[in-house]
């Protein structure tokens, strides 16, 4: 296929199958890069419209007769959303995975052979088995193999954030099938994680795609935390009662118990973890993406993948382990381009476990120091007092501006130098060593140091140390952020198998000499009320309309939904598969005749215009 050809070939497919009139930022570019059989590695957000720029290709490279794309996924569930969202646009797509019956995966086998099928989704663990070598084989000889996609390409490597050996093996495709091109997609990865994707996948002459990192949509509010569960309840009620959400939690337990809480608050809640049965967990998931309205409560197990647009907030109750975590995971929200929340308490502990997780780690010490690395920069947006969005953007190398849309850019915190507060707990904890030997934890440091005359302080004879009292003007909420910042940056460590005991470094001396300046904000646990969020009306558990439609335009677009939900059901879809809101709300507005009226509603391609479109022109007339 000559360039000259491509473009108006990748139009055609994506405003006839997919029903959009125009590409968006540069799955343009990507996608005629990737037609003409180039290697490609792109970057791109959640959200972004990363599936296009290899399902198109796929759907080009076929016509022009190159065979079929086999899609690398680890996702069982985005497997069979992506094949059922394709069958609805008239494209022949199939999986092969574990939910699959003997006969059902030979029966897709044969297909495969004959090349019945555009793209094949397969997780990297089948892919790189002796039989589907064997398959893949046969289909290369016969000039039958178009195109690679590798899906979640973080995922081979080490510094991702959701590594998986399995991939490691997908180097088998450049060795084994040079000639067939390959596209890696992946919507977070820092420079590291870049160069690491590279050279593990031998895509190193591959050109690359970056897009922006921004999600302008998502306002990004970070808190102290006191009372995690209090606070998430206040977050939900007074933000986002009735909205689809993600709340995510360290532990399985954690999980289970805010599931509950969140019930019992007339919240509908849903537990999601790795050590629910299988069934379980799948019918929690099943429900999260058919329904409207649901809160998914989940250790990290749950996400990836997940196409639900409709997210309006996701809320972390503990600290992830890095950024590219944290950017992944809030980018589940507001995939659909209206506004979107990102929320985050954490305190002192959650620094505290994730640096023993690391120190406890059997990894090697340049590997740890990497994971530090990034732990450090989490936090420093964390407490930083500038714009949120600006540093998040910054770790991904991307400059910006203030975005006017986070905590500290709408409510600015107050600034205090705690350089002298952090010199005074590191005597504290010098001195209380020398004393006596033993270490305690930071409880204790900060009584003796608020000269709190405990009974524990009495018995060790802690109010004889020169520190004593030091520190009364400190709160404990000032002290407790100042060591944060010493645990982010080495200077104080916290020994696990010591009851939690706090030992000082040898980066303490640079603090303790004045060396290194500790700048802290005042609080984080009460920022000041939010300003409306763009676009939001009035939050309640009924289902949202568009507040651009008038009286009968809603009436159309609530009729719609319902019809839209009944459809979902029968096809076992999500019911954005069928059609997004966007689209019902475009068809609400134009509230249409004729099936011509149809045409040019974005989202509404020629399949689904010829499966849908007289049962929506009786809905809307029906309205």
């Amino acid at each position: 296929m000559g360039a000259s050809s491509t473009l108006p070939a990748c139009h055609a497919i994506l405003r006839e199958v997919f029903g959009y009139g125009d590409f968006r930022g540069p799955q343009q570019a990507i996608i005629e890069h990737v037609v003409e059989g180039c290697d490609a590695l792109v970057l791109m957000p959640t959200g972004g419209g990363k599936s296009l720029c290899y399902q198109i290709p796929a759907i080009a490279r076929q016509q022009a007769g190159h065979g079929i794309t086999v899609v690398i996924s680890p996702l069982i569930a985005l497997m069979h959303d992506q094949v059922g969202a394709l069958h609805e646009a008239g494209v022949s797509a199939a999986f092969l995975n574990s939910t699959l019956s003997g006969e059902e995966a030979t029966q897709v086998e044969k297909r495969l052979m004959r090349g019945d099928i555009t793209l094949l989704y397969a997780a990297p663990e089948r892919v790189t088995t002796p039989r589907f070598l064997a398959q893949l084989d046969f289909l290369h000889e016969r000039g039958q193999l178009s195109l690679f996609a590798i899906d979640e390409a973080h995922c081979v490597s080490q510094w991702g954030h959701d590594f998986r050996p399995e991939y490691r093996a997908l180097t088998v495709l450049h060795e084994r099938y040079g000639s067939v091109p390959r596209i890696a997609l992946t919507a977070t990865a820092d420079a590291l994680t870049r160069e690491d994707i590279l050279e593990r996948l031998q895509l190193q002459e591959a050109r690359q795609f970056v897009s922006s990192f921004d999600r302008p949509n998502i306002s990004y509010t970070i808190v102290e935390k006191k009372d995690a569960t209090q606070q998430l309840l206040r977050f939900i009620s007074r933000e986002h009662m009735g909205d689809a959400g993600i709340v995510y939690c360290q532990s399985r337990k954690r999980v289970e118990d805010i599931a509950n809480v969140l019930c019992d608050e007339g919240i509908a809640a849903l537990p999601y973890h790795a050590g629910l049965d299988a069934k379980v967990r799948q019918a929690n998931q099943d429900q999260f993406l058919r329904s409207e309205g649901v809160v998914m409560v989940a250790t990290i197990a749950f996400g990836m993948g997940i196409d639900k647009p409709d997210v309006r907030f996701v809320a972390h109750l503990d600290m992830p382990k890095n950024i590219e975590g944290y950017y992944q995971e809030t980018g589940r929200a507001g995939r659909d381009g209206e506004a979107a929340d990102a929320w985050m308490c954490y305190g002192l502990q959650d620094v505290v476990n994730q640096r023993r997780m690391i120190d406890e780690s059997p990894a090697g010490e340049e590997f740890k120091q990497g994971l530090r690395g990034k732990l450090d920069a989490l936090l420093g947006l964390a407490e930083a007092t500038d714009c949120r969005r600006v540093r998040l953007l910054a770790y991904f190398g991307e400059a910006s501006q203030p975005c006017g849309n986070c905590d500290n850019c709408l409510s600015p915190p107050e600034v205090w130098d705690g350089t002298e507060a952090a010199r005074k707990l590191l005597s504290t904890i010098y001195r209380v060593q020398q004393m006596g030997g033993i270490s305690y934890g930071a409880g204790h440091i900060m009584d003796i140091l608020r000269g709190k005359s405990t009974e524990k302080v009495a018995q060790r004879g802690h109010e004889a140390l020169s520190t004593f009292g030091i520190g009364a003007d400190l709160s404990e909420v000032q002290l407790r952020g100042v060591l944060r910042q010493l645990i982010a940056i080495g200077a104080v460590t916290v020994d696990a198998e010591a009851f939690n005991t706090l030992q000082l470094t040898d980066a303490s001396r640079a603090v303790l000499k004045g060396e290194v300046p500790v700048q802290l904000r005042a609080s984080v646990s009460s920022p000041a009320e939010r300003k409306a969020r763009r676009g939001s009306s009035v939050i309640g558990a009924a289902a949202k309309v568009p507040a651009s439609l008038d009286t009968e335009g809603q009436d159309r677009y609530m009729a719609l939904k319902a019809w839209r939900a009944e459809v979902a059901r029968e096809h076992n879809l999500p019911a954005y598969v069928i059609f997004h809101d966007a689209t019902l709300a475009a068809i609400a507005e134009r509230a249409p005749q004729s099936l011509g009226d149809l045409q040019g509603i974005s989202g509404i391609g020629a399949k689904k215009l010829e499966a849908y479109g007289d049962e929506v022109l009786r809905v809307v007339g029906g309205a």
